[in-house]
């Protein structure tokens, strides 16, 4: 109970904060349109209003809430109105490209702390990679990929892919040399060649870095999987919802697609977690 205390308690100031700001945000449209109307509006009647808009500019928590269950809870799955179904379609792209964005940076970092001209050539460039806008990056990729008869899944991958290999490769350089000099020199003493070295010393010291870096790589691919979506004109995917949404000023929708890719983004990072535990505790780490 002490440790869920401060949490609700965290919580309860959001939700009451977002409450007030709904109301201070979405007050000028309920007496605009009140004036319109020629009627006056009282203080509790103004704040019933501000709360139950139809296209607010802030939508107040139990809207969101609502529009989050009618779009999972009541739709059918295959629906296409469905929150789920198009959760799915967004996180078929992430998880590709997570995939793809891991190994491209995993063997990146092999490269990098084993080859000295890779190390002082292509870290640079990894990391300017960096520095590009992803929306400035996304239409390219996307025009590359259609002009070679790629559509689809693929390129909304590729774009997760970009953004999900630098944590990787970042953090598993930091966690494969990781060992001190004391340690490599007893591995060479043993005669160990350079692959059991890998094996047995670098990777395994490794593994609380790859880790930390996947959390962050989900998060980004995520990020790149709805990003990917937005200059397609996807008709599916949660960054469909939300272009959708504020093409007709449906910030509900907006708001609950929101809150639907924040799930969907805890859930995958609570996954790479609980293997975390699991396969540290195995190797005795945790």
């Amino acid at each position: 109970m002490r440790h869920v205390l401060p949490v609700l308690t965290v919580v309860a100031v959001i939700v009451a904060i977002w409450y007030a700001a709904a109301i201070w945000l979405n007050a000028q449209w309920a007496l605009d349109t009140a004036a319109r109307q020629d009627r006056t509006l009282g203080a509790a009647e103004l704040v019933l209003d501000t709360w139950s808009q139809e296209k607010p500019k802030l939508p107040a928590p139990h809207q969101v809430v609502t529009e989050l269950w009618q779009t999972t809870v009541e739709k059918n799955v295959t629906s296409k109105r469905s929150l789920v179904y198009h959760a799915w379609v967004t996180l078929s792209a992430t998880l590709l490209g997570f995939g793809m964005g891991t190994a491209l940076g995993f063997a990146l970092a092999v490269g990098i702390v084993y080859i000295r001209v890779m190390d002082m050539s292509v870290m640079p460039w990894v990391i300017a990679s960096q520095t590009i806008p992803i929306l400035a990056i996304a239409p390219m990729i996307i025009v590359v990929l259609n002009a070679m008869g790629l559509s689809g899944l693929l390129p909304k991958a590729m774009i997760s892919m970009y953004l999900s290999f630098f944590p990787v490769v970042v953090g598993m350089v930091k966690g494969l040399r990781s060992p001190s000099r004391m340690m490599r020199d007893q591995m060479r003493t043993w005669n160990a060649t350079r692959g059991q070295e890998f094996l047995r010393l670098r990777l395994p010291m490794s593994m609380p870095y790859l880790f930390a870096s996947l959390k962050i790589a989900m998060a980004a691919s995520l990020v790149g999987a709805i990003v990917g979506e937005l200059p397609t004109g996807a008709v599916a995917g949660l960054g469909a919802r939300l272009l959708a949404g504020s093409y007709y000023g449906q910030t509900i929708q907006i708001w609950s697609a929101l809150f639907m890719a924040a799930a969907v983004a805890a859930a995958a990072v609570g996954l790479i977690g609980i293997v975390q535990r699991a396969t540290l505790k195995r190797m005795g780490m945790g």
